[in-house]
């Protein structure tokens, strides 16, 4: 498989990024180990957790590492991953915290659970929006020059702290955030394309959308309100259930049609044909997800079908 490189690193990724969020949640451990060696046997590498997945189901969270470091150990093939973790997220025990102190403290507790001596790629999962940029980026310094990271990025913060952070860690020689995780699909184009897209241009950054099917909208399984009870997450689609998302499901119903693929696959393509998506996070917990979603870097859109969809999920 064509991987692509994380801009300003010597990492290397298939172009589909797994979402953890759902191991020790959606899936138990079994579950998970299954659906993790599906994903690497399809020629995957890139794995997206966070410290504190998934809290909503014990308050605690790390649930998600520790499944994935069971399954590297077991499998024996770290170094044939690129792993992805986050700190700074809030969990009943804590509010969000992005400082020295705790990025210390948290670090250590990720490598831990993952069971590994490094982790290639570490985000700031949500800004505290109160510790200096300087004091996290110089946590994150730290534990760089420790061994423990390899690279920053950022996902939760405003564009302001963001460009904060550059031109810190520019003035004091500090880290440099390398990649972006924004809340963008077709359903949620505004915040990325108005205040995002132009930093992640600027600054040089891969982008790695979360969120990337709307919650399971656009896989087209919610189609009315009765659909709402087929998943836990069903509720958080509620939201979508208006003209525009059913026209934006109608054109990734014909597009996948005409591409004999599924909707899913379809808004994948679209963001994946994006010239700042380096590679999108989605979960899958079933085979037939997990198809859909390998379905998806080889689906070739041509340029109609991504002015339909752009014009189908236009915001303006």
């Amino acid at each position: 498989m064509e991987k692509r490189t994380i801009k300003n690193t010597d990492l290397s990724i298939a172009p589909i990024n797994f979402g953890g969020n759902v191991f020790g949640w959606t899936l138990d451990e079994k579950q998970s180990f299954e659906i993790l060696d599906k994903f690497f046997a399809g020629g995957f590498n890139f794995i997206d957790t966070a410290d504190t997945y998934s809290w909503w189901v014990n308050g605690k969270g790390g649930q998600s590492e520790e499944i994935i470091g069971k399954w590297m150990k077991n499998r024996g093939n770290r170094n044939d991953l690129v792993i992805a973790t986050k700190v700074g997220s809030e969990t009943k025990e804590h509010g969000f915290d992005i400082s020295r102190k705790h990025i210390l403290k948290s670090v250590d507790e990720s490598l831990q659970r993952l069971q590994t001596d490094h982790i290639d790629l570490y985000y700031t999962h949500f800004d505290d929006k109160q510790t200096p940029v300087e004091e996290t980026l110089s946590a994150y310094d730290e534990v760089i020059k420790a061994g423990k990271v390899r690279y920053i990025a950022a996902s939760n913060i405003s564009p302001e702290r963001l460009k904060e952070s550059f031109k810190t860690a520019e003035e004091h020689n500090l880290p440099k955030y390398v990649a972006l995780q924004p809340h963008f699909n077709l359903m949620e184009r505004e915040g990325f394309e108005k205040n995002y897209a132009p930093l992640a241009e600027e600054y040089g950054l891969s982008v790695f959308p979360y969120w990337s099917l709307a919650a399971g909208f656009l896989t087209g399984k919610y189609r009315d309100e009765s659909d709402l009870s087929k998943s836990q997450r069903g509720e958080g689609v509620r939201k979508y259930l208006n003209p525009k998302g059913l026209e934006v499901l109608k054109v990734l119903d014909e597009i996948s049609s005409k591409h004999n693929s599924k909707p899913a696959a379809v808004a994948l393509a679209w963001l994946l044909a994006n010239p700042f998506v380096t590679a999108p996070i989605v979960s899958a917990t079933s085979e037939s997800q997990l198809e859909t979603l390998f379905a998806a870097p080889e689906l070739s859109l041509d340029r109609e079908d991504i002015e339909r969809l752009d014009k189908a999920s236009d915001f303006n």
